[in-house]
């Protein structure tokens, strides 16, 4: 039928891919727009280990350089810089001389307020304000001489994370996925819980210049309660059989277009985000409810048995920076890497304490070590903590020097880590600060060594792991970085 105001003459009846895509936006999609993918990208830049073991799919597991002591990494990261000399690094030297002039002019010497203590066979220094995760010495390693570039947050959380503070680059997280792939297609393998919308923001979780897929999935916001946490539009008003059909037109019209050879790596990540994001309908709700576990378990990690103050409902419950609120992020973390996610990480803050470092170190402290503790026993009674890495850090340490009084300042130049399980070697002490703990002076450890250690670990050569972008094979740790074998079992 003509059109009596012509207004039709000029419709072109080719629909493209960009079309289809666009009608058939349905809302699933943007789920996986956290994992956007390219697989043309990811089969022709394929820097990885060995080769995908399904071409087709570029999150399939590959086998790792050699054999991986750690099948997938829980990272704890603690947001503002936690003070070392008052948690994992005894310095009697330093309690004794409180008072006295510090390095820096101006400023005096402050000793702990908490007592250190040793535990279990290994014998351990630990803080009072760790009670739980100090029964768990034996099985920790820590690293009391890490170092990083640069006093200040941003750039520091940034090293952390993608071992670069100047150029946008892929995270550890991304690195580990592409290097090994996931163990279960119907989730995210990165995973991300309440990330900080500072401090780098999205990057410390993106895939920089590797295939989007490869990025970690957001769930919750920085300052905002777990209970309020969803995954977005994981629901669709289509039933399974008309999404399943509009996926294998879109796959169809794909198809064609490779055989073509027009390929849009942008179009792929869409694509592949649809596919993901479908698959992910059925068994995310059910592994973010935690309303299956047991009672004793919840009491365990310390989720209040009604939801605190501000909490909400939903799945979570739990109130904004409570021990119950990170109790409920740490069940989590369990539950995705018991179903096979590959990289989960968990952000706590604000442990910036320039004041007030009496009240909010300690609170800080509370709420994280009971739930820390709890998943630590937890992982142990599964079976799974032998191969599953656990690392607590933060981007730096404070200084041995007061404050305003009551409080600490930046410190990049020594300060502590810990990590378990994963192959790492149990009631360690690995590294030591001066006598005071202002900065590392054996077997000191900057990020990038770090990082190809952890690499390591999950078995892969951190000089091997390399994609080519730009005309060159990058890496995580760039140039640098050696693997610590002294902290490896």
């Amino acid at each position: 039928m003509n059109c009596p105001d012509h207004s039709c003459d000029n419709i072109n009846p080719v629909y493209t891919r960009r079309d289809v895509l666009k009608q058939f936006w349905c809302g699933f999609g943007y789920v996986a727009f956290a994992s956007l993918a390219s697989e043309q990208a990811a089969r022709a830049a394929s820097g990885a280990a060995t080769p995908l073991a399904h071409p087709e799919n570029p999150l399939a597991p590959k086998r790792p350089n050699f054999p991986a002591k750690a099948k997938r990494v829980i990272f704890l990261t603690m947001r503002g810089g936690p003070s070392h000399v008052d948690t994992f690094d005894y310095k009697p030297k330093l309690a004794a001389d409180t008072g006295k002039p510090g390095k820096r002019p101006g400023t005096s010497l402050l000793g702990s307020k908490w007592k250190f203590s040793q535990h279990g066979r290994s014998g351990l220094w630990i803080s009072e304000l760790f009670p739980n995760v100090a029964q768990h010495a034996d099985e920790m390693c820590l690293v009391r001489s890490m170092q990083t570039d640069l006093p200040a947050h941003p750039q520091a959380f940034l090293k952390l994370h993608t071992g670069s503070f100047q150029f946008v680059r892929p995270s550890l997280g991304a690195w580990s996925l592409y290097g090994l792939g996931t163990e279960n297609n119907n989730l995210p393998g990165f995973i991300t819980l309440t990330p900080p919308s500072g401090f780098g923001g999205a990057q410390n979780y993106g895939s920089g210049f590797l295939p989007a897929i490869y990025q970690g999935t957001r769930i919750g916001q920085e300052n905002r309660p777990i209970a309020s946490a969803e995954v977005k539009n994981l629901t669709s008003p289509l039933s399974p059989t008309a999404q399943r059909a509009e996926l294998d037109l879109v796959q169809s019209l794909n198809r064609e277009e490779l055989r073509r050879d027009r390929v849009n790596p942008e179009v792929e990540g869409v694509i592949e985000s649809y596919e993901l994001a479908f698959r992910m309908q059925s068994q995310m709700p059910q592994v973010m409810d935690i309303s299956k576990e047991s009672e004793a378990t919840k009491k365990m990690y310390g989720i209040a048995s009604t939801p605190a103050a501000g909490g909400g409902g939903g799945l979570f419950g739990g109130g904004n920076g409570s021990t119950d609120d990170f109790a409920r992020k740490c069940l989590l973390a369990r539950r995705f890497i018991e179903a096979g996610v590959r990289f989960v990480e968990i952000s706590h803050g604000n442990w910036d304490q320039h004041f007030n470092l009496g009240n909010a170190l300690a609170a800080n402290c509370h709420s994280v070590d009971q739930p820390i503790a709890a998943l630590l026993t937890d992982l142990k009674q599964r079976g799974l903590l032998k191969d599953t890495l656990v690392v607590w850090a933060g981007e730096f340490g404070r200084t041995p020097h007061a404050q305003g009084g009551d409080g600490r300042d930046h410190n990049n130049k020594g300060f502590s880590i810990w990590m378990a399980g994963g192959g790492v070697k149990p009631g360690l002490s690995y590294g030591q600060t001066d006598e005071y703990g202002y900065e590392a002076v054996e077997n000191k450890m900057p990020i990038h060594d770090l990082h190809a250690t952890m690499l390591a670990l999950m078995g892969l050569d951190h000089e091997k792991l390399t994609y080519r972008y730009a005309g060159r094979d990058f890496r995580l740790t760039d140039v640098h970085g050696n693997v610590v074998k002294e902290i490896m079992a």
